[in-house]
């Protein structure tokens, strides 16, 4: 099974994030990948691996039964998904994912403090989270 935890590491914004304060991700309809993301991760800090979260977003825009979920997370993660760097809470709205020992994560808002202290912690991996444009 591929895995897409991070461990000890922060996922600083992108480069070509077009907000400097973070942003809620609005909704508009039906909730988008950004939402699910959100609520998850802002109500429950370091609660979820990113494994996690990216299941319960595919789960979800599935309509997946509970019961369904050990057989179709197997099958979602039998093939490479694309990482926490692709999404838009870090590309697009502003929010920085920290990764615990664990692998749990948390994210925060670029403006905030705890975002400038996570960047400037040499004792994590420093990564960026993907640009939406090609250079």
């Amino acid at each position: 099974m591929k895995t897409t935890n991070y461990y000890n590491t922060f996922i600083e914004v992108a480069e070509d994030c077009p907000v400097t304060t973070a942003e809620v991700p609005p909704l508009r309809g039906e909730k988008t990948i950004a939402n699910i993301e959100f609520e998850l991760l802002v109500d429950n800090p370091y609660e979820f691996t990113s494994d996690d979260v990216l299941f319960h977003v595919y789960a979800a825009k599935r309509q997946l039964r509970t019961k369904e979920f050990e057989k179709e997370r197997e099958q979602f993660f039998s093939k490479g998904q694309a990482c926490f760097r692709s999404s838009p809470l870090t590309k697009r709205y502003g929010w920085g994912a920290h990764f615990d020992a664990d692998g749990r994560m948390a994210i925060y808002a670029v403006e905030s403090e705890e975002y400038q202290q996570f960047a400037r912690d040499k004792a994590l991996r420093q990564i960026k989270a993907m640009r939406s444009k090609k250079l």
